[in-house]
């Protein structure tokens, strides 16, 4: 049996119950996204993508018609609302206390010894935008070198240099040494690599980044490898679980080539009879157009995942089945630059399945886990409650 999950990297489907402890209250990634930019969304409304509850359904947008799939929602059970915390409480861990955050900047302590392992100075160290930060800090960096240290409402230390100026490995030698220096009480969920290029105002090389993660407890991920099956990481999913739990590991460069390469190694593993997982993020969505408050390219990038998403269902063997996820949401209409604490996005298909399954909200992202583990006949005794029987 061949699982693919697709993670559609913020595709928040409105606001959690405790949205108003994150100052969330009002968000829904998908329905604003449509109504400030209207695109037609047909493969997904075949799925379910109408039927999941809050989900507004128009003629131009999304369709109210009958679900050849499974449809629902994630509740999120973990404190966050960023990258880590929901994909490891995908793959079976719940985080009882939040990764840890650093609104003002990272303390002196921290920088004084970033500074001594990188031989250079620093810039910024204050939460920031992205593409704001290359464009305020990009020219002194450019002068002297130093790195940009910059952070967010979510819990990470991202380091942005200029590719001409510091070679890609030394930024990743560098990010690797912020990675044992934030431990413990000061342990962030991932160091960022953020390599830029050009002239000024300047672009990121999205293709370049690189997360250093955490390493997470053991995950649904771990029981998979250690029952012999393949499991297969595309784009930043190997990183997210700090490479912990894979036989395989794809680098994309942007949505349309990860979609390409999952396309590419599901009709591999079908026509070896592979057993296992094939597991994608599509960040895109995040870090393209939400984090940038951007709804036209949002939508513009959910019309190309629409378009593609027939050639990855027929490239899925006979006893194959798809899961289409998100992690969080990064409403484009909202305040701020920062993702929004939202359910995650539910659709599934199987080869032969039934059609219109209402799964309903699940209560903890772990269920996704659960799922994966009692589709590939792998043992898993921890969070989550598999749904498998009712789509398969």
């Amino acid at each position: 049996m061949l699982l693919s999950i697709i993670v559609l990297d913020s595709v928040g489907v409105g606001e959690l119950p405790d949205a108003a402890a994150f100052g969330d209250v009002g968000a829904h990634t998908l329905n604003h996204t449509l109504a400030a930019a209207p695109v037609a969304l047909p493969n997904l409304s075949r799925l379910g993508l109408g039927h999941i509850p809050g989900v507004q359904t128009t003629p131009d947008t999304v369709q109210d018609v009958p679900a050849q799939g499974a449809f629902g929602r994630l509740r999120e059970v973990s404190p966050g609302k960023d990258t880590s915390t929901g994909h490891w409480e995908f793959m079976g861990v719940q985080l009882e206390h939040a990764f840890q955050v650093f609104p003002e900047g990272f303390p002196a302590r921290i920088m004084a010894a970033f500074d001594a392992a990188t031989g250079r100075g620093h810039l910024c160290n204050r939460p920031y935008s992205g593409t704001d930060v290359i464009r305020d800090f990009g020219p002194e960096h450019v002068k002297t070198g130093f790195p940009i240290v910059y952070t967010s409402a979510d819990s990470v230390f991202q380091i942005a240099a200029h590719e001409d100026v510091v070679p890609l490995e030394t930024l990743y030698a560098w990010c690797q040494a912020a990675r044992n220096l934030l431990q413990g009480p000061d342990a962030v969920a991932r160091v960022i690599a953020r390599p830029f290029r050009g002239d000024f105002p300047y672009e990121r090389a999205n293709e370049h980044r690189r997360d250093f993660s955490l390493t997470p407890p053991p995950t649904v991920l771990d029981a998979l490898k250690d029952a012999g099956h393949a499991v297969v990481g595309i784009g930043k999913i190997p990183d997210i679980y700090a490479h912990r739990g894979f036989t395989e590991e794809i680098h994309t460069d942007d949505n349309a080539d990860g979609i390409a390469k999952t396309v590419a190694r599901i009709a591999r593993a079908a026509q070896e009879g592979t057993h296992g997982l094939i597991y994608t993020n599509l960040v895109d969505f995040d870090s393209k157009f939400g984090h940038r408050r951007d709804p036209q390219g949002y939508s513009a990038c959910l019309a190309r995942f629409d378009a593609a998403l027939p050639d990855i269902l027929a490239a899925l063997p006979p006893d194959g089945a798809l899961l289409i996820i998100s992690d969080h949401g990064n409403d484009p209409t909202w305040h701020g630059t920062d993702h929004t604490r939202e359910y995650g996005l539910l659709l599934g298909f199987v080869a032969g399945g039934p059609a219109g399954v209402d799964l309903g909200e699940r209560q903890t992202f772990a269920d996704v886990g659960a799922t994966t583990a009692e589709a590939l006949g792998a043992t898993w005794t921890g969070p989550g409650e598999s749904f498998w029987t009712r789509i398969a």
